[in-house]
Order: structure tokens, then sequence, then C-alpha cells
């Protein structure tokens, strides 16, 4: 069992950046792939970024490329996603998730909704324009 609990969600204007962060509990963190969703309001939740156990691959959606930045530090159970160049349409609640992979050998990056087994509680992040 994993909990999850995410911070640093907030207000920024348009333009400016926010770093959002994600707790872990437990001792098998290196083993989970890490990922990054968000939902606004009258819309369905969306992937954003993940990021595989020792950070070397990546996957971010196209609406967040060359924006925001996902990254993990093992050592403090802890995944990040810095959001730089705001936008107002960046305005939702964002979840981190996980899901071990350490039976996954494919290499492949976790994108989907329904392939993440744990859920954060979200935060809210507002960009006003």
């Amino acid at each position: 069992q994993v909990q999850l609990v995410e911070s640093g969600g907030g207000l920024a204007q348009a333009g400016g950046s926010l770093r959002l962060s994600c707790a872990a509990s437990g001792r098998t963190f290196s083993s989970y792939a890490m990922g990054w969703f968000r939902q606004a309001p009258g819309k369905e939740r969306e992937f954003v970024a993940a990021i595989m156990t020792r950070g070397g691959s990546t996957n971010y959606a196209d609406s967040v490329k060359g924006r925001f930045a996902v990254s993990r530090d093992n050592a403090k159970n802890t995944v990040y996603l810095q959001m730089n160049s705001l936008k107002p349409e960046d305005t939702a609640v964002y979840y981190c998730a996980a899901v071990r992979v350490d039976l996954d050998y494919s290499g492949r990056v976790y994108t989907k909704i329904y392939e993440y087994d744990y859920w954060g509680q979200g935060t809210q992040v507002t960009v006003s324009s």
C-alpha cells in the first residue's frame, strides 16, 4: 500500500511558475512509476507527465511539453512537477499517482489513468490571466 500526499499548489499568474511535490509512504518507492494527472472543472482527468522508477524515462502531454518537468528523488520518496510558463488553461486539481512496475521489463512509460493503482488527494492550481 502506498499513500501519496501532494503539496505546492496555489495561485499563480500567467507566465509564472509553481512546483508541486508528492510525498509517498513506504520503503519501496523506487519500484513505482509515478504520474501526474489533472482535472479541470467540468472536464475529465487527463495525463500530464510520468516518470519511471530511476527517472531515466519520462513522458509529457503535448500541452505541457517544454513548460513542465517531472523529476523524482528516490531517497526522499518524492516526485516533483516543475511548472513554468503557466497558462490559465493549466488551472486544475493536480493529482499524483503510483503503480508498482518492478516486474515490468518493457521500459514503457505509463500514461493511462487505469494503469495507476494509487492516487493522492489532489492539490489545486489556479492560474490567473
